[in-house]
């Protein structure tokens, strides 16, 4: 009891410390923005929930609009639009009752009978509201996807600028203008999208502003006669590193800020990506598509003020006690099982030195495993992947203290699903073996994703390991079994291994999430080696 008692006190206060550290505010800089200032624009698309536009039937209340740019206008005078489906036809109407302008987008791809409807729209409304729509963009990083001609596309910018009196333009990713000349010709003025969490070579949030100006430059000097805007700039607030760019609160808030501060200093216009978070982009882009928004896509409140420090966990004193609450549930655990099997005469110092290992990493990760279920679950498949790695991160623990108190063995995958007369009775035994063989599943299917499909994929390196140290403890601190190695673990244990060096250099060294989660890889590898089948 003493011992227990001893060790999880300064666990428990480790725990608390250790969040503490994680949900302490982010300074940021002072506000781009003059009292009273506005961003000069921002896209805005009015989906929530389960509304997508990939759903051509999908129709939006203007009440929501209403709504949306009532809390908008707070924040900006003008928004920029993709599209005149959905109900975003009453966008300007709409935005000119809040004293907004509006960036009318026509959108443009595959469709030629949508092409025309969309533009016909953009037309009548230009001309409806030409005090309220600032440009009509055609089309948006069609090119990028392939769905129209660049001559094809010139030819139809041609066409609008002949019937409306706003300027003209057409919007893409920064590179395809420096292709497609013929489009630069057409327009009134050059829209260009510098993410730079989506570049080939992704930028750190550190240098994002700075990565923008020497893309405008870059563009600036090769067209040099008209005004450049940069038509979607941003970064997201959730989802899985690329090298070093890390999604955080802290750091959207501070990307957006440096960028506009750039905007100001050098007299530059910047619409910033996007008003909302957009739910469906998830379906294509992973948990990252769906947090690019400056407000909450459920709350639809404002994630951060300017100046203002942020903080990526807000929640961490809830997190911290969830912890604690583990941990203690961990202690209890293997106080529980010495007290029903005492070790008389046996050293038990550094089984609790495993417990306290054990309480530690799962009390430290369980906070950011809850924060993540609702954010990376996309789905009933998705939910369920969550819940099925967050009962892990939590059974395994526990298991865990249990078996290590008890002095018992791993057992290998043919104890658990193997043939009936060589199963084991034990239920606890039975137990750990089930949880391994999970966790060894869902590492397994979570390492040939980010080998074979990788892009938009998250790093589940929380609930894994938390699940990964009891059986670590274990495997080295436990009895061992002899005999020869388990075949299905050895295999298992190869492709984790391949796997994880595979990953390591695809991802590269700045990725600290793939470096954690590729340790936790090889550790189970590691494992699953060091299994023994029948005695030899």
């Amino acid at each position: 009891m003493r011992a227990a008692v001893g060790l999880f006190l300064p666990i428990a206060a480790a725990i608390l410390g250790c969040w503490w550290w994680l949900g302490a505010p982010v300074a940021m800089p002072p506000s781009p923005l003059d009292a009273g200032e506005k961003l000069f624009c921002v896209s805005y698309t009015p989906f929530r929930g389960n509304q997508t536009p990939l759903d051509l039937t999908t129709r939006i209340d203007a009440g929501r609009i209403e709504d949306d740019l009532a809390r908008l206008a707070r924040l900006s005078g003008c928004v920029r639009t993709y599209s005149t489906d959905f109900g975003l036809d009453r966008v300007a109407e709409i935005a000119r009752r809040h004293g907004m302008q509006v960036i009318q987008g026509a959108w443009i791809g595959w469709d030629p009978e949508r092409n025309r409807r969309e533009v016909e729209t953009a037309v009548a409304l230009a001309k409806r509201f030409p005090d309220t729509i600032r440009a009509v963009v055609v089309g948006n990083e069609s090119l990028l996807r392939g769905e129209i001609a660049p001559s094809e596309l010139a030819n139809l910018i041609r066409s609008v600028k002949a019937r409306i009196s706003v300027p003209v333009t057409y919007a893409d990713v920064w590179e395809f203008w420096l292709r497609y000349p013929e489009v630069h010709a057409a327009v009134d003025f050059v829209t260009i999208h510098i993410l730079p969490y989506w570049e080939d070579f992704p930028v750190p949030a550190s240098e994002a502003a700075a990565h923008v100006e020497s893309i405008r430059q870059k563009l600036k000097a090769a067209f040099a006669e008209k005004e450049i805007l940069i038509g979607e700039v941003g970064w997201p607030s959730a989802g899985r590193m690329r090298d070093g760019a890390l999604p955080s609160p802290a750091n959207q808030a501070r990307v957006v800020q440096d960028v506009l501060a750039a905007a100001k200093r050098e007299h530059y216009r910047v619409s910033v990506i996007e008003a909302f978070d957009q739910p469906w982009k998830e379906q294509q882009e992973g948990t990252v598509g769906g947090h690019w928004g400056l407000l909450d896509g459920k709350t639809r409140e404002f994630k951060f003020a300017w100046s203002v420090a942020v903080s990526d966990h807000p929640y961490w004193r809830w997190q911290a006690a969830a912890g604690i609450a583990l941990a203690g549930l961990v202690f209890g655990t293997a106080f529980a099982a010495c007290r029903r099997e005492p070790l008389v005469n046996e050293p038990v110092l550094g089984r609790w030195i495993g417990v306290a290992v054990t309480g530690l990493a799962g009390g430290v990760l369980i906070g950011w495993v809850l924060a993540n279920v609702p954010i990376e679950s996309l789905g009933i498949d998705g939910w369920a992947r969550s819940f099925v790695l967050a009962a892990l991160a939590i059974a395994s623990p526990v298991a865990g203290a249990a078996a290590l108190m008890r002095r018992t063995a791993l057992p290998n995958f043919a104890q658990v699903i193997g043939p009936a007369a060589g199963r084991v009775p034990d239920p606890l035994k039975l137990t750990l073996g089930t949880l391994l063989i999970l966790l060894c599943i869902f590492a397994i299917q979570s390492a040939l994703g980010l080998v074979f499909d990788p892009r938009y994929r998250d790093f589940p390196f929380a609930p894994m390991t938390a699940a990964l140290v009891p059986f670590l403890a274990l495997s080295f601190a436990g009895p061992r079994r002899a005999g020869r190695r388990a075949p299905a673990e050895t295999v298992a244990a190869a492709l984790l291994a391949g796997s994880a060096g595979y990953i390591l250099f695809d991802e590269s060294f700045a990725n600290w999430q793939s470096l954690w989660l590729c340790a936790v890889f090889l550790a189970l590898a590691l494992i699953l080696w060091r299994l023994r089948d029948a005695q030899s």
